[in-house]
């Protein structure tokens, strides 16, 4: 089995229950809805689809909705052309009317009052740095800016100011509407556009209990990280978030394209000791739109990914709206699979943590007890789904067969690495668990007779504290 998980983006090459059941069937664990396209009427169709698809193929999918986010774009009418070193006026469209009429170039922007945030010497960088400008100039209600080099600006195209301290919500009202929605039809995770401080995943969890009430769970929040903002402030957002996934689109806009790999290590390194999810996003095997095969790059960066311990590996497009969505999984897992196979993806000692608890202390010493004893797995009771978060961040070369009573955590699940969950409903019959899901797995072939495995009861209702079962062998 892989260890690494896929999350799949379903598009209109995807939607319909066949190839979601190919999708899932080739390795998609998680499907991702991005929110910046679709109607209601078209999501809530896919949404009922693939839960249809997770209960007759008896395995949690995870189903992640991806905001749009606070994006910025040309609110011009019709394309201007900026030679090199030329100068422009950048605006937007609350001073629009107020201008002074004294050059004739002006560039608009679509949010209110955003100019207002710009200083001397920042970048504005208009669609996916085709065009950049550096602002010299700071007027009330504009700047002046000067084209570093020659490029034609058109309307609708997104804008990036990575140096700017933007100041605007998380959640615009389309995106509030958007939650509204998701958090109805019980979606497992919410992404985050354009993340900056904490104090974003804070306001975003605020307006959940908002629609839902205080009492309500959550479905987790995946950061993305994609502003320089962001990176610089990664250490504050990964004590709120639930997850998080390198954006590497936005990300390799914001900063130099030369520092974007190293970035993904130092994100996933971080998100690891603090035992958050981490996906890694954008272009992974965008080839494979149009071929049914991938790059000897892609594939690079796949391996390298999984190298890097990963907890999911995303695809965007390929699956969305390309020509081959379930061999285009297939091949991501066969990628996986050899990986993981590979001593290159070894971890030879328990990976750092920095949660300092007794909890985790109890947990590593479960991994390095299976480890010890070349265990085939590690059997958990998981209600939350903190146990088996856990024991997947020390990364063990077993399957990690969790039970949980859970339907939220068992969906949740999905996008951990190495974990296996399975939803055990029988919550009155606890010290049965590990018989039950020892068949289950049997079943599945994940274990044999005379297989040693470790067991563990993790903290469950009516106890006071978790149980280190030991060392169990198959009968």
């Amino acid at each position: 089995m892989k260890h690494t998980k896929i999350v799949a983006t379903i598009g209109p090459a995807s939607e319909t229950k066949e190839m979601l059941t190919m999708l899932a069937r080739s390795g998609m664990n998680v499907a991702r809805l991005n929110f910046s396209h679709g109607s209601y009427e078209w999501h809530k169709g896919v949404i009922a689809r693939i839960r249809e698809v997770g209960e007759e193929l008896g395995m949690p999918i995870g189903i992640l909705a991806d905001m749009q986010g606070p994006r910025i774009r040309i609110a011009n009418g019709q394309a201007l052309s900026l030679p090199k070193g030329q100068k422009v006026r950048v605006s937007d469209v609350a001073y629009a009317e107020g201008l002074p009429k004294t050059m004739e170039e002006t560039i608009l922007l679509d949010t209110r009052q955003i100019t207002d945030a710009l200083a001397v010497g920042d970048e504005i960088l208009i669609d996916d740095r085709a065009v950049i400008l550096k602002v010299v100039e700071k007027n009330d209600q504009s700047v002046v800016a000067e084209t570093i080099r020659d490029g034609i600006v058109t309307p609708r195209k997104g804008v990036n100011l990575p140096d700017s301290r933007l100041g605007l919500p998380i959640l615009s009202d389309k995106d509030k509407s958007d939650l509204a929605f998701v958090l109805g039809e019980g979606v497992d995770f919410v992404g985050l556009s354009f993340v900056g401080t904490a104090e974003d995943i804070k306001d975003a969890k605020a307006e959940m209990h908002r629609v839902l009430g205080e009492k309500h769970r959550l479905p987790q929040i995946v950061a993305k990280i994609e502003r320089k903002e962001a990176v610089k402030n990664l250490d504050k957002i990964l004590k709120v978030t639930d997850a998080v996934m390198v954006a590497r689109g936005d990300l390799g806009i914001e900063m130099p394209e030369t520092e974007v790999a190293i970035l993904q290590k130092e994100i996933i390194r971080k998100s690891l000791m603090a035992v958050k999810p981490v996906i890694v996003a954008t272009q992974m095997m965008k080839s494979m739109v149009e071929n049914a095969t991938p790059t000897r790059a892609e594939v690079s960066d796949v391996t390298n990914a999984v190298i890097d311990h990963c907890d999911a590996v995303m695809l965007s497009e390929e699956t969305a709206q390309g020509k081959y969505p379930a061999e285009t999984v297939a091949t991501m897992k066969d990628i996986i699979e050899r990986t993981e196979e590979s001593p290159l993806d070894d971890v030879y000692g328990a990976m750092a943590i920095n949660v300092e608890t007794s909890y985790a202390v109890i947990i590593r010493s479960a991994y390095e007890l299976a480890k010890s004893f070349e265990a085939k797995a590690v059997v958990l009771l998981s209600m939350s789904g903190l146990t088996a978060r856990l024991m997947s961040h020390f990364r063990p070369e077993l399957p990690i067969l969790v039970a949980t009573n859970s339907r939220e955590t068992y969906r949740q699940l999905a996008l951990v690495w190495g974990v296996v969950p399975y939803l055990f409903e029988k919550s009155h019959e606890f010290a049965l668990f590990d018989d039950w899901v020892i068949e289950k797995a049997k079943e599945a072939k994940l274990l044999a007779v005379k297989d040693q495995i470790v067991v563990f009861l993790g903290k469950v209702p009516g106890e006071d504290a978790a149980r280190l079962v030991g060392i169990r062998e198959i009968k």
